[in-house]
């Protein structure tokens, strides 16, 4: 009688559908592979397979090898492994911008300006390599050595070095400047690892210098960790306070992140800025800021991306990064922006869209519908969720700061050229001549023959000419200014870039305007 009930049982048992899937999936792949008229490449076959049901989900959620795992990871990481140098390529040369300072290569006496001509007797030089592969030939394990050919200026024969590789530090922050008396700028790339010890670092320098208020530029900032963003934030806000939430399925709680107090600069103004490309742990940190009333975000909508990423490493390497939580501002907002399950396309196109609709331009082309109105947590102003972080002062985009010229000279890397050229004969004559930045900034001007030959260059080669004279008057200018900032990143590094660019730049002038204001 037992053993009858237990067959009932059985018969009436519904299977797990999502067992069934899976062995579904597992039954397809040993057939495909054991029976297919063709040899398969199953990892290949496993890899399509697995990025196909992730490609139906949100657009987040996402595959990489093992090879694209260890590229993504290295930034956030804070470090990989290799020779330590700062490249550019200069007619399929790889010219050194500046070894790390106390680096592997440093340390052998490789200098500025040298030319690394070989790897391991194996030519990089005039072969036209590309620099994923010459970057590979340089990267290894650290311990290990590789030998390099380097020409140098002013000396005959090739020299030899044999550098050890070790651990090579990957910074998030650029730059870190006093704007003016009393008022400090920072900027970083990302949110990584080392980026909270770096930033507050660079701030209690500023304030060692005098810093009374900060600006910290998000712009083109992509994200990261939600953890740095998160302590990040708490530098800025009182003890207690939220800074991000996040739900997963079901609305379950997934934790939360609040102010530990003691920060380093939680009295002085603070303006926050950011575009249409400062995402993910970017609007953690402006949005904790804007929620509190802590300071003015200033410039445009942001990218709104409020989905939480778990990366599920695999053995082989890969990495799978699964949607597993939607993050939350302090006053409740979710700031993802739409989309439609499986379509990555659409989404991807946003910020054209975005500009289609005139919404870089005009604030007023923004809508919001009053189901997603909030209220900050002491002022009780008016913000909204839905879509990225609307800032408090917007700034359009200037679709006229640059000309058609100046875009094609970029693109064309006919600039960065310019400036490689004349760094690559000039060194020596610039670093005797200007000792500190200051003297630079103030003193050298781009010469008119380094401008002409650009644009004979790209008048010969593309055709690439002015409209009008309007037209060339402006882009001299403008390149002017970007080829001495590439001059200042290579005599010293890119704070000086970025305090020669951002002499013009609309949205950290609009930052200041506030400042000057007296608005918090």
């Amino acid at each position: 009688m037992l053993l009858s009930l237990a067959c009932v049982a059985a018969l009436h048992a519904q299977p797990d559908p999502r067992e069934m899937a899976v062995r579904k999936l597992l039954q397809s792949t040993i057939m495909i592979n054991q029976m297919y008229v063709d040899t398969v490449n199953m990892d290949r076959q496993v890899e399509d397979a697995i990025t196909g049901m992730l490609s139906k989900l949100d657009p987040h959620s996402a595959y990489t090898n093992a090879a694209d795992t260890k590229k993504l990871n290295e930034p956030l990481k804070g470090n990989f492994d290799g020779i330590g140098v700062q490249f550019n390529m200069l007619d399929d040369t790889l010219v050194v911008i500046q070894p790390v300072a106390n680096g592997p290569s440093e340390r052998v006496g490789i200098v500025a300006g040298d030319r690394i001509v070989t790897v391991n007797d194996t030519s990089i030089a005039g072969v036209k390599m590309s620099r994923e592969d010459i970057m590979g030939r340089l990267r290894g394990p650290k311990g290990t050595k590789v030998r390099l050919g380097v020409v140098r200026r002013g000396i005959g024969d090739v020299l030899s070095f044999t550098v050890q590789r070790d651990k090579i530090p990957v910074k998030s922050l650029d730059a870190a400047f006093m704007l003016r008396p009393g008022v400090g700028l920072v900027r970083f790339s990302n949110f990584a690892a080392t980026t909270h010890d770096e930033v507050t670092g660079a701030i209690r320098e500023l304030q060692r210098q005098g810093m009374k208020d900060l600006i910290i530029d998000l712009q083109g900032n992509g994200g990261g960790y939600l953890n740095a963003a998160a302590e990040l934030a708490s530098e800025f806000l009182d003890k207690g306070d939220m800074i991000v939430y996040t739900r997963g399925r079901g609305g379950m709680n997934m934790g939360e992140f609040r102010s530990t107090g003691g920060g380093l600069f939680t009295k002085g103004r603070l303006v926050v800025l950011v575009d249409e490309y400062s995402a993910s742990a970017s609007e953690i940190l402006a949005g904790a800021i804007q929620d509190h009333d802590r300071g003015t975000i200033v410039g445009r909508r942001t990218f709104g991306k409020g989905l939480v990423q778990r990366p599920i490493d695999l053995e082989d390497g890969s990495m799978i990064r699964l949607t597993i939580a939607r993050y939350y501002t302090p006053s409740g907002r979710c700031i993802q922006k739409p989309y439609a399950k499986g379509d990555a396309k659409s989404y991807a196109r946003d910020v054209i869209d975005r500009y289609n609709r005139g919404e870089l331009t005009h604030a007023d082309s923004i809508h919001f519908p009053d189901s997603l109105r909030y209220k900050t947590l002491k002022r009780g102003r008016t913000v909204y969720g839905g879509g990225g972080i609307m800032p408090d002062i917007f700034v359009p985009l200037d679709t006229t700061r640059y000309t058609r010229l100046h875009r094609e000279l970029t693109a064309r890397s006919y600039v960065n050229n310019a400036s490689l050229h004349y760094m690559d004969g000039h060194r020596q004559q610039l670093q005797q001549q200007y000792k500190t930045f200051e003297a630079f900034n103030t003193g050298f001007t781009v010469p008119d023959e380094v401008l002409d030959g650009m644009l004979a260059d790209a008048a010969c080669k593309d055709s690439l000419k002015a409209k009008d004279e309007a037209e060339l008057t402006k882009t001299r200018r403008d390149v002017a200014r970007i080829i001495k900032g590439l001059v200042a990143r290579d005599l010293w590094d890119m704070s000086e870039y970025f305090q020669v660019i951002y002499d013009d730049d609309p949205v950290v002038a609009k930052g200041l305007e506030v400042l000057g204001k007296g608005d918090d």
